[in-house]
């Protein structure tokens, strides 16, 4: 195939979007290197609530958590996301983004001391998006295709990463922070609503739409995740008959209630093992498991190491078990 070459009008647009992305970037670079803190911390300003902030010098294996709804972006390096059976991969080029509280494993991809890995993350304030979306901000419609998974990865432009360098830059001006924040977190929500992602945000804001339904089965599996699973429970919750919750639960988040479930306790497992310091069958026993046998096959399973060999490896790369933004 033949691909006709661009008019010098287009190339020009488009070496001056690489520029200035070229050039927000490096701003960004050199905010982060200042303010994310200590490598392999997660830095979260007072100044601006919902920021987070880290700094990677190495590839540190599988982290696991809960992801909250929010935006990230990788200002330096690459990194996975694995949900369900999905694997998204972000980078400069490719911010991530999340409407739903969702588990998943993550894995940083590319980090040195010469080049750390770099990324930011701001926390997404669902009613401010259903707030935009009643004022007429029209997302754009969902592909064709039928895919409606929450977590996705979209294109980063100048307008995007722009807005995020002024958030970062009010960290040299705290007087002004609790002014001016809320303002450019506003624009940056705006910004995703109206982008290629916005039909997701919208799905999940929208209070009488099925994707703001699952949310509320989500919370209340969240909050008793150690309980013995009930459908009947999770769609009553949805407003939703047993098979129709099902369907919407696994479109939206790529797994079943019942590997929800288990995600959850395996990563609660591990945080209990490695940060408070219990063994196996007692972290089993605590987060639901009735046998410990089946938890040690979940879990390697889960993790590619059973829970000693795990831990002691976690131990030995600094304890993170945490996925970073």
């Amino acid at each position: 195939m033949v691909v006709p070459a661009q008019s010098p009008k287009h190339v020009g647009a488009s070496s001056s979007a690489d520029t200035a992305l070229v050039s927000v970037r490096g701003r960004l670079i050199e905010r982060l290197m200042r303010h994310a803190g200590e490598p392999g911390d997660l830095a979260e300003p007072a100044t601006i609530p919902g920021l987070m902030m880290m700094r990677l010098h190495a590839c540190e294996g599988v982290m696991c958590a809960v992801y909250e709804p929010l935006v990230a972006l990788v200002v330096q390096g690459r990194k996975r996301v694995v949900f369900g059976e999905e694997v998204l991969v972000y980078d400069p080029d490719r911010f991530f983004v999340t409407p739903l509280d969702l588990p998943a494993r993550s894995a940083v991809l590319e980090a040195s001391r010469e080049r750390p890995f770099l990324s930011l993350a701001l926390r997404l304030d669902m009613r401010e998006i259903a707030t935009l979306v009643l004022e007429g901000v029209v997302p754009p419609p969902p592909p064709p295709g039928g895919e409606r998974r929450a977590m996705a990865t979209g294109a980063v432009d100048v307008p995007l990463l722009d807005a995020f360098d002024r958030l970062l830059a009010l960290l040299d001006q705290p007087l002004h922070a609790p002014v001016l924040a809320p303002l450019i977190r506003r624009e940056i929500t705006y910004r995703l609503l109206t982008g290629e992602a916005g039909w997701r945000l919208r799905q999940i804001a929208a209070v009488d739409g099925q994707g703001h339904q699952i949310s509320r089965a989500i919370a209340l599996l969240r909050a008793r995740y150690v309980q013995p699973l009930r459908i009947e429970d999770l769609s009553r919750e949805a407003l939703m008959s047993a098979s129709s919750f099902h369907h919407h639960f696994k479109a939206l988040t790529g797994m079943s209630p019942l590997q929800f479930q288990k995600q959850l306790r395996l990563g609660e497992a591990r945080r209990l093992m490695l940060t408070e310091g219990l063994d196996a069958a007692t972290a089993a026993y605590r987060v639901g498991y009735e046998s410990a046998s089946q938890f040690s096959r979940e879990y390697g399973r889960q993790f590619g190491a059973p829970p000693i060999r795990d831990i002691a490896a976690l131990r030995q790369r600094g304890g993170a078990t945490l996925a970073t933004p």
